[in-house]
């Protein structure tokens, strides 16, 4: 039930171009900046788990990388298909499949990304068992970058954009914040679809009980998703460079963390 109702809500081309729209641009500058720092040599073997429309897969792939993309909804991978067609630029390999259980070889890989699983599965145990999988998959000594969408990304996302003023979303976001499961049964995609919001310490706990080694929490955003007009702002090279630098300054305050609406756990396979 869980997994149909993201398929569903996929199934309406969410990923064909979302980090390009205002709302999330930072997302996606600031998530390449990450991996980029975890990119160790020129040619590497990238796991991109749950890789939705191939936008950071199709960035690896053309600079040089081999992405194995694996996507749930179907047509996250119809659309992975069109792009290789429209701009020649072809993945190593993409293909439908459930991050708890990867179809990928043991130890293949010199980087995991991670980044939508963990906030689209509610079982804690299953959360355990992805992180697991991108564990199995990936060479010793090498690193997973896995996303999770922060307690309280509803909350602020409530009040910045005013949807508080919904009695639905309200009675949404208080759910949220007393389980962080987030059950959508408005029928408005704005409010996005079934997910689990972490709190940092339950992301801790949870990449410690699969056998990683936690390095790092880095906050995605930070407090950056506060900044209006942002597609304007994001073409002033100035501007840019002062908000990147102080995000980066704060982005591993424990103080801050969780106001930004997504966080990687940067996790070390021993």
């Amino acid at each position: 039930m869980e997994r149909d109702k993201i398929k569903e809500f996929y199934s309406n081309e969410m990923e064909k171009d979302r980090l390009n729209q205002e709302l999330f641009l930072l997302e996606g500058i600031r998530t390449k900046e990450i991996i980029g720092r975890y990119l160790s040599k020129k040619t590497m073997t990238i796991a991109d788990i749950g890789g939705g429309a191939g936008y950071y897969a199709f960035w690896l792939q053309s600079t040089g990388h081999n992405v194995h993309l694996v996507d749930l909804s179907p047509k996250n991978i119809e659309l992975v298909k069109d792009r290789s067609e429209k701009t020649g630029v072809h993945l190593a390999k993409s293909e439908i499949g459930d991050a708890t259980k990867l179809t990928l070889p043991d130890e293949q890989f010199d980087l995991v990304l991670l980044l939508g699983p963990l906030y689209h599965i509610i079982d804690r145990t299953e959360r355990i068992k992805a992180l697991k999988e991108a564990k199995r998959i990936l060479k010793p000594g090498r690193f997973i970058l896995a996303a999770i969408i922060s307690r309280y990304a509803s909350l602020f996302d409530g009040f910045k954009r005013d949807l508080i003023y919904d009695d639905q979303f309200a009675n949404l976001l208080n759910n949220d914040l007393d389980t962080g499961v987030h059950l959508n049964e408005t029928g408005n995609p704005e409010y996005f679809t079934t997910a689990y919001f972490h709190t940092p310490a339950e992301i801790k706990e949870e990449t410690r009980e699969s056998g990683l080694y936690l390095e790092k929490l880095l906050a995605v955003e930070s407090f950056g998703w506060i900044a209006d007009r942002f597609a304007e702002k994001a073409a002033d090279k100035n501007y840019m460079h002062k908000l990147l630098s102080i995000i980066n300054k704060l982005e591993t305050n424990e103080d801050l963390i969780a106001m930004s609406q997504h966080i990687i756990a940067v996790s070390k396979k021993d």
